[in-house]
Formats: C-alpha cells, structure tokens, sequence
C-alpha cells in the first residue's frame, strides 16, 4: 500500500509495535533446549494481549502463530513441540500479525548459545546487508538498487543470496506488490515515497535457491546449507526508509 494519511501511518505503527514485542520476547526466551512451540507460544500469547492476528494463519492459514525456521529451513518453518534448539543452531524468527485491518511484518536470526565461526559471520552479513537494503530504499531509486546493495554485500563476506525469495509490498495484506528482490533482476520499477514495503534478505553459506520441505510449509535451502534473514517492514521516504518494526 501507499500511504495516504496520518491515521494509515499510525495504524501500521500500532502493528508494527505488536509484531517487534513479540519478536523481540521471543528472542529472548531461546536457549538450547526450548521448542520452537515454546517460542511460537509466546508470540501467540502477545498477539492475543493486544488483540492482533497471525497474519500467516489468517492469510494462509498457515498452522502456527508465528515461523520459526531452524539451521537450513529458510523461512516458513512450523512452530513444533519436537524440535528443541540445540547450541550452535541458528534460528530465525519471522513475526507477522494484523491489527485494526493493518498488517506488518519482522524476522530476526540469532544463534542459539555458542554458534561457529561461519555461522557467526552469516549473521552479520545478514544484518548488514539489510541495513544496506534500507538505505537504497529511497524514493527515485529502483527495486533493482535494494538487490543490489544486498547482492554486493553478501559477495563481500563470501555468501550466497537466496534468489527465489523475496521482499514485498504490505499494509492492508501480508503480501502485496511489490516483490522486492534481494539480487539485481534489472527491474525499472521506481520506488516512490510512502509506499510500505518489507525489506528480508536471506544469505547462505553456500545455496541460491530454497525447495519445498516434505511438511509442505518450510522453504529448507536446495543443498542443507545454513541460511539467515533479516526483516523490517518500512515506509520509504525522500531519505532514510521509516522503519515501523524496530
């Protein structure tokens, strides 16, 4: 969406309160030995406080609350009560709600405990290359600049991005247009102030593409290797994006 008035911005504000609180509170509950149900639980229960929805349940109907993903799982991951974090995993937690007829979407990866040296320089990586997916996104630039910034980051630091997932336009939807690529796919499309887009770069150590896991849900990369996201819905300005998830 665009956003046309004072009452639209705050609408996505209030959302995007919800889904950073019940990002963050999740983020502080992992430790080796909690399951990715505990986690969701708590996502759920914050959602229900402030009387916001899963976005992905009411979307897709999606069978969780909120998408954890663990180790290759790229996105999409279901909440379970029989995967428990162990030390070295990396985790990504992807939160997404919709309030009052606004939705926002926010996703993190962190390591559980102690993580290796690799797994370690994915996540910074990742973070910094959606830090630089922020700053191209300013009105007058092109779709293709957020790509690109990611795309120069991730071959910097020696990794992959993965090509078939994408940002995308949101605020009356979870997912609206546009697709916002992390890689240069040469799109023209120039991005104009107010529209609200969710920016989400996933790195890899080594894989390109994400397939579809036997649970019919979680995108796992195509050869097993780690993989990490970061994600921050925003609204794009003349300068610096607003960023409504932090």
């Amino acid at each position: 969406m665009t956003i046309d008035s004072d009452d639209e911005l705050e609408g996505l504000r209030r959302t995007g309160r919800v889904v950073a609180e019940a990002r963050e509170a999740m983020v502080a509950a992992i430790q080796p030995g909690i399951s990715t149900a505990e986690l969701g639980a708590i996502g759920r229960d914050i959602f229900r406080r402030h009387g916001a929805r899963s976005a992905p349940r009411v979307t897709y109907n999606f069978p969780g609350f909120t998408c954890i993903s663990v180790n290759s799982a790229a996105a999409h991951g279901i909440p379970s009560l029989n995967l428990r974090l162990h030390e070295g995993d990396l985790v990504n937690v992807d939160v997404s709600a919709e309030l009052d007829g606004y939705f926002s979407d926010t996703g993190v990866s962190t390591g559980v405990g102690n993580v290796s040296g690799v797994a370690g320089r994915l996540l910074e990586a990742t973070r910094l290359a959606q830090l630089d997916a922020m700053d191209a996104a300013r009105a007058g630039n092109r779709l293709r600049d957020i790509g690109k910034a990611v795309q120069a980051r991730a071959r910097r630091h020696g990794f992959s991005v993965i090509k078939n997932l994408y940002g995308h336009g949101i605020g009356r939807g979870l997912h609206e247009e546009p697709s916002v690529p992390s890689v240069d796919d040469h799109q023209r499309t120039t991005l104009r102030e107010g529209l609200v887009i969710a920016v989400e770069p996933f790195l890899s150590v080594s894989a390109e593409f994400v397939i579809d896991d036997p649970d019919g849900w979680t995108l796992r990369t195509d050869d097993e290797s780690l993989v990490a996201q970061f994600e921050h819905t925003m609204v794009v300005t003349n300068g610096a994006p607003l960023v409504l998830t932090v």
